[in-house]
């Protein structure tokens, strides 16, 4: 039985320039993340939770626009970039908004409610992201 996780096949991965940038959108995205969420469980006991959580994505926002221009997709960012992301961020914000309220309307603890988002809504971000900042007319 041949391994998956083969020395082959791991350098093959890491040689593949599709692998690598969905790894390293991974690492901007874990740090995005716990920057989001860090932000609004510290200001939970101040503000309502669609309040401190708005705080926390515009925050997190503007590291994650520079680490996925320089660090993700290798790309230089600019104003029509910025645009661009901010559109696409304006669209995952409102999927995070609504499913938040959702899963607060469940009866999911304030603090727990942002990680079922997380899940969900990390995927779409990617392709959202990649598309914006990897178009040729941008």
């Amino acid at each position: 039985m041949r391994l998956i996780f083969s020395k082959a096949n791991i350098k093959y991965l890491w040689n593949n320039p599709k692998f690598n940038e969905v790894f390293r959108f991974g690492i901007v995205g874990v740090i995005a993340t716990a920057l989001h969420y860090g932000i609004y469980f510290l200001l939970l006991p101040f503000f309502e939770a669609n309040i401190a959580y708005t705080i926390g994505y515009a925050l997190s926002f503007i590291v994650n626009f520079y680490l996925s221009n320089y660090f993700t997709f290798k790309t230089i960012p600019n104003i029509k970039k910025g645009i661009g992301f901010g559109i696409s961020h304006g669209v995952n914000y409102l999927l995070h908004i609504l499913l938040l309220n959702f899963f607060l309307w469940l009866g999911i603890p304030k603090q727990y409610a942002p990680i079922p988002v997380f899940a969900i809504v990390i995927p779409i971000n990617f392709l959202l992201v990649r598309f914006v900042l990897k178009s040729k007319k941008i």
